[in-house]
């Protein structure tokens, strides 16, 4: 099996004393490609993703202010993160979005920083990594504002919502992505959407070191985990477990290493 988790955080601290350990495991486990995603609102911060990405030939890094940094991100964040992006290693932008559950960062800063860097990533010609809590609307209407239907628009990460943002994030050319929620027995909603993507868009991530899937729920999550939301989202589609995890890795490197030998 060759499996892709295309979007975890290898760089937290929770995976300071075990990461050659944990990276050993995945790669036992069948999963072929991670995608660590950099948080934090500097240079240094976001910088730890991409040494990681050029330590292991098989880990590629994204770039980009969380909504939770927003307010926090360094003056000079638009200047740093285009040089990021130039690196062959640093495949897309993000996370970055919009979430109104905690609002770390004021609405309207979140609203800002996100529209910024939606416009790095049109410049750049990069595909994006959504996240969005709380903020369906002004989400969807930001990507469409900035975006239109550009043929490699991205991810809507650890997807959560409906059939109505589920239909809207298909039509302007995302690709849909679940994490081990969609292994929690009560999430029907996510589930269902689970089976209507089309199997060209389809992606799975674990998010670790949170949202472990079961059977390993409550525990830190880590990149091996993804074979377990392959097998769940298999079984809901009635498909063998392999052909998933080869599928969706081929259009993670479709999306993101367009012209590589994985995307072919």
């Amino acid at each position: 099996m060759k499996a892709t988790d295309s979007h975890c955080h290898l760089d937290d601290t929770r995976f300071d004393q075990d990461r050659e350990a944990i990276l050993e495991r995945a790669q036992a486990a069948g999963v072929s490609t991670i995608l660590t995603i950099a948080t934090g609102a500097t240079l240094e911060e976001q910088s730890r993703a991409l040494q990681l990405a050029e330590q292991y030939p098989f880990v590629y890094a994204a770039v980009g202010i969380h909504p939770h940094d927003a307010a926090r991100a360094s003056v000079d964040w638009p200047r740093w993160l285009r040089d990021l992006l130039q690196h062959p290693k640093v495949v897309a932008v993000g996370e970055i979005g919009l979430d109104y559950h905690y609002n770390f960062s004021p609405p309207e800063i979140q609203r800002t920083v996100f529209a910024q860097q939606l416009a790095i990533a049109v410049e750049l010609g990069k595909p994006v990594i959504v996240h969005t809590r709380e903020a369906w609307p002004d989400t969807l209407a930001l990507l469409k504002r900035e975006l239109g239907e550009r043929p490699r628009n991205g991810i809507l990460h650890c997807f959560s919502g409906g059939p109505d943002e589920l239909a809207a994030g298909l039509g302007m050319g995302f690709y849909i992505s679940f994490a081990g929620v969609v292994t929690f027995p009560k999430a029907q909603r996510t589930q269902e959407c689970a089976q209507r993507v089309p199997l060209d868009r389809l992606l799975i991530e674990t998010d670790a070191p949170y949202l472990a899937p079961v059977p390993h729920r409550g525990k830190r999550n880590e990149p091996a985990f993804v074979i377990e939301v392959a097998r769940k989202i298999a079984e809901l589609r009635q498909m063998p477990v392999d052909e998933l995890a080869a599928v969706t890795t081929a259009n993670f490197y479709r999306l993101c290493l367009p012209g590589s030998a994985g995307a072919q």
